[in-house]
């Protein structure tokens, strides 16, 4: 058995996740996290808002953030996008990049399934958000995956 990140993903799988996130952000402004927790908590739907924020993901410049949430006890998943991005997707957006993260989970391709959703993601904040530059453009947020091991 592959050594475990977080509990959840292999090294190498973390690595190719990290490395979409990397890629995606190369093309915008925007930023990606992905968050896995492996305790239960009482309401996902809440605990995601909370671990948004505690991540710093409403302070980015442009209010461009994007997080992937994982509850890996509780089954649950969330993408939430701060304001900026939020006041310019279709109402669909989310729920679109969802089915095909959730799709993949359902067939056990939980890397694979993520990496499909960043990408989607990264597609879409490059074109509402392009890359500014070097010298306007900073990576504002980690790139690693963060989580509880509860």
């Amino acid at each position: 058995m592959s050594e475990q990140t977080s509990g959840f993903f292999s090294k190498e799988e973390t690595d190719e996740i990290v490395n979409a996130i990397v890629a995606a952000e190369k093309r915008t402004s925007g930023e990606i996290r992905v968050h896995i927790e492996q305790t239960k908590v009482e309401d996902a739907s809440k605990r995601v808002v909370q671990v948004f924020e505690a991540l710093n993901m409403h302070e980015t410049k442009l209010r461009n953030g994007v997080l992937f949430y994982i509850g890996v006890e509780d089954h649950s998943f969330f993408i939430i996008g701060d304001k900026g991005i939020n006041d310019l997707v279709d109402g669909d957006f989310w729920n679109k990049t969802k089915d095909v993260v959730i799709d993949h989970f359902k067939s056990g391709q939980m890397k694979e399934g993520l990496v499909k959703g960043i990408e989607k993601v990264g597609e879409k904040l490059s074109v509402l958000f392009p890359f500014q530059g070097e010298e306007n453009d900073t990576d504002e947020l980690s790139n690693e995956i963060s989580g509880n091991n509860g």
